[in-house]
């Protein structure tokens, strides 16, 4: 009774705070000001879950001690219908507690964020790249199954084809907490297509999945950067090759957890429209010094955590794709399946449901402690 009880006054807490954000996203000085209008409204949509459990939670208990009353009624229809009720009210009683208690877990503010994705041959020379592509096109595949948009937005094509490197947006819901898992190193083992031995190599490709940041997010002197427009190069035509819709800006930032000035150099032939190629510069800047500024943030988390799912560190191998075998393994969760081609081909969600449930599982270790 004692851990019900625990449990339903953090559920109060709760609603009353969603009655009071439902106040504060009404009134007009909040919404003038737009980094705490969108804060709230965050909050209140992460909210609503949990308003929706707590009622349900006491709806349940009530039920329950309305069928034990029953219970004891002469009436033998009565007393079955009763008992039918109790024992279904007491079989989803845990069941919504678990749920609650999974919601309870302070959830990544940047989840509900879009993302930008780099993802980059590493070491295998023309390997790596094709690797490169095949990541880039299985990550395509499972965007069309969650129904998310992406673009490309820079990429360098490998000279046996691939890519040596690919940036692109990806935007959606719950884009960040979903892909955040794929950060860092991905390793390859099979026979190259060049490979004339029939000798199995090991080549491998990194993946950074980078929340986007919003505008208000990061501070940026728009006077500082220094624009150059260039004629886009590949497919698409006389008016790719004549006009100069590719755009290259550079920008010091002044990382405020070194000291240290470095130039941010960024190149988009996104679109063949130089005003939106500007505006989507602009966007991976943000992106990149908010990534940046948070790091100090995310190495914080990683050092306080015995055991990580999501690190955060694009140095580390994640996961081993082994063609010959058509194994894939997951290292940080002992994740290991022989379903590779399907797996290549998108089928990526049960992976990354594992790896969700054994990250809630550590953050609710840590909120227990």
């Amino acid at each position: 009774m004692a851990a019900s009880e625990s449990l339903l006054d953090k559920l109060d807490g709760l609603e009353a705070r969603f009655q009071e954000v439902s106040l504060l996203i009404t009134d007009p000085s909040v919404i003038s000001d737009m980094k705490r209008f969108v804060k709230l409204n965050r909050e209140y949509r992460d909210l609503e879950p949990v308003v929706a459990a707590r009622k349900e939670y006491i709806q349940l208990q009530e039920s329950i001690a309305e069928a034990r009353e029953l219970l004891s009624e002469s009436d033998p229809e009565m007393r079955q219908m009763a008992r039918e009720e109790l024992d279904s009210a007491t079989a989803r009683l845990p069941q919504l507690e678990e749920e609650i208690k999974q919601m309870l877990i302070p959830a990544d503010p940047q989840d509900d964020k879009d993302v930008i994705m780099e993802i980059r041959g590493g070491t295998g020379g023309d390997e790596a790249a094709l690797f490169a592509g095949d990541l880039f096109r299985m990550y395509c595949k499972y965007f069309e199954t969650k129904g998310w948009k992406y673009a490309v937005s820079s990429c360098s094509e490998g000279t046996a084809g691939g890519f040596k490197e690919i940036i692109f947006t990806v935007t959606g819901e719950k884009v960040y907490g979903t892909l955040k898992y794929e950060s860092g190193v991905h390793r390859v083992q099979r026979v190259p297509v060049t490979e004339t031995q029939g000798r199995i190599h090991t080549s491998a490709a990194t993946v950074a999945v980078l929340p986007e940041a919003d505008a208000f997010e990061v501070e940026i002197n728009e006077g500082e950067i220094k624009w150059d427009t260039f004629r886009s190069g590949g497919a698409g035509g006389q008016n790719v090759n004549k006009v100069e819709s590719g755009v290259r800006l550079r920008y010091n930032w002044k990382n405020p957890n070194t000291g240290v000035v470095e130039e941010i150099l960024i190149e988009c032939t996104e679109t063949r429209d130089q005003p939106k190629n500007k505006e989507r510069a602009l966007s991976r800047l943000r992106t990149m010094i908010y990534d940046r500024e948070h790091q100090k943030y995310m190495d914080d988390i990683a050092a306080r955590r015995k055991t990580m799912v999501s690190t955060g560190d694009r140095s580390a191998k994640i996961r081993t794709y082994n063609f010959p075998q058509g194994r894939i393994t997951d290292h940080r969760i002992n994740y290991t399946i022989y379903n590779l081609p399907a797996f290549m081909d998108g089928d990526i969600q049960d992976c990354i449901d594992k790896l969700t449930i054994a990250e809630n599982a550590e953050r609710m270790k840590e909120s227990e402690m």
